[in-house]
């Protein structure tokens, strides 16, 4: 296969996975319209980013995770 078919071939699935990631996108935009009336979408993916870091710590660095962050939100509200 030549250098020319290699990028050629490389441009077209990397252009069809692009497509597909819009497409995801769109979904996903179309998903939070059907329940934005429901929720409170800026919580709801408040909610969502805290427990994926949440759940990339470990149980143990969760729980620290929480003194941290209840420490952290007292002196941000005060």
């Amino acid at each position: 296969m030549s250098v020319n078919e290699v990028i050629n071939e490389l441009v077209g699935k990397l252009t069809q996975i692009e497509n597909e990631m819009k497409l995801l996108q769109e979904d996903r935009k179309i998903l939070f319209d059907e329940y934005k009336e429901q929720l409170d979408l800026k919580a709801f993916k408040a909610a969502v980013r805290i427990a994926k870091i949440k759940s990339k710590l470990g149980e143990t660095s969760g729980v620290e995770l929480d003194n941290m962050l209840d420490t952290v939100e007292d002196k941000l509200t005060d």
